[in-house]
């Protein structure tokens, strides 16, 4: 097991999986049930994710379901990975997470970034002029949303008094950057941000880190002054190595069938197993690092890749067909890492 200087802090990103044969309703109830259980079991924070025309995932709008987990709990930071800026103007998003800001002071974070959460046809649905593709501008994107929160628009500039009208001022959220590219760490760097790296997508992103480390420029109005990095892995415990490996059977033929264009809810074990077994495409299907096993076995796996990455902070995330396992899962991993809830206001 990796030994770490500080103690590691968890936290958990939340992608809403719908089960085959629920619906979507019911998912996102269990995002907020999930949330008031990672409140209780002292994870550090509590993230939700966008996706987008899939009959798998229920997020499509993360600023919604954070008012509802915000509403659920007291205490647990609460934010999104992530807002897919490009979606969106940079004012609908700093007014909207303002408000959030503003109902849930000093809790949210607004994870950024430029990936589409969708299919082309979906990110083209999404667009509101459609007479042509919509740039790819995401720097520009970043920085004019990072000066309405800041209120520091140049004087000259046609929307310069638009920062001071954001509702939940004086509050405001804690930007992230999200990535798996080195753009992303180039951006992170630049803007003086803190930096999550998913490696449940990317495995091989420490060199991001290190990237992120080297060329990191503090900017005066973050709360940062020092490269601050958050990596987030795919983790599942349970009793027994073979109970996680089953429970890892869903998430396994999902991705499996993604790759191949086709999209599905979450599907139970027993029929992802039959499906894994008699798949005899498996061998080329695209890696994924998955901590799987018992509490201390996923610990040690977790400490290991937050050493990779010489993260402070790791996000774990996981697709199952049964809630309660999830909940299990998240539980022995809270017990595995001696978490403990913040006290209560005095």
């Amino acid at each position: 097991m990796s030994s770490l200087r500080t103690p590691l802090r968890i936290s958990i990103l939340d992608q809403a999986p719908i089960a085959a044969g629920s619906s979507g309703g019911q998912a996102l109830r269990q995002v907020v049930d999930l949330a008031k259980l990672a409140e209780s079991s002292g994870f550090n924070r509590f993230w939700v994710a966008e996706h987008h025309a899939t009959p798998g995932l229920a997020s499509a709008s993360p600023e919604v379901l954070l008012g509802a987990v915000g509403m659920a709990t007291r205490r647990i930071r609460l934010g999104t990975g992530g807002i897919m800026l490009p979606h969106y103007s940079p004012f609908k998003v700093a007014e909207t997470f303002s408000m959030l800001s503003g109902m849930f002071p000093g809790r949210v974070d607004l994870g950024l970034g430029r990936a589409p959460g969708s299919d082309g046809r979906t990110a083209y649905a999404l667009q509101r002029d459609r007479r042509e593709r919509a740039p790819d501008d995401f720097p520009q994107q970043l920085a004019e949303l990072l000066a309405y929160l800041d209120d520091t628009m140049p004087e000259t500039h046609p929307f310069a008094a638009l920062g001071k009208t954001l509702p939940g001022s004086p509050e405001t959220p804690e930007p992230w950057l999200l990535g798996t590219s080195p753009d992303s760490a180039a951006w992170a760097a630049e803007f003086g941000l803190p930096y999550c790296v998913a490696d449940f997508i990317n495995p091989h992103g420490a060199p991001l880190a290190e990237q992120y480390r080297q060329t990191f420029r503090p900017n005066t109005h973050r709360s940062i002054t020092e490269p601050e990095i958050m990596v987030a892995v795919w983790s599942i415990c349970a009793e027994t190595v073979a109970e996680a490996e089953r429970l890892a059977a869903s998430s396994r033929m999902l991705f499996r069938l993604l790759h191949r264009g086709q999209l599905i809810a979450v599907p139970s074990p027993d029929d992802a197993l039959r499906f894994l077994e008699n798949d005899p495409s498996g061998a080329s299907s695209r890696s994924r690092r998955m901590i799987l096993g018992t509490p201390s076995m996923v610990r040690a796996g977790i400490e290991d890749v937050a050493a990779e990455y010489g993260a402070s902070e790791v996000m774990v995330l996981n697709i199952m067909y049964d809630h309660e396992a999830r909940r299990r899962s998240y539980a022995m991993l809270a017990d595995a890492f001696a978490l403990s809830p913040a006290l209560e206001d005095a």
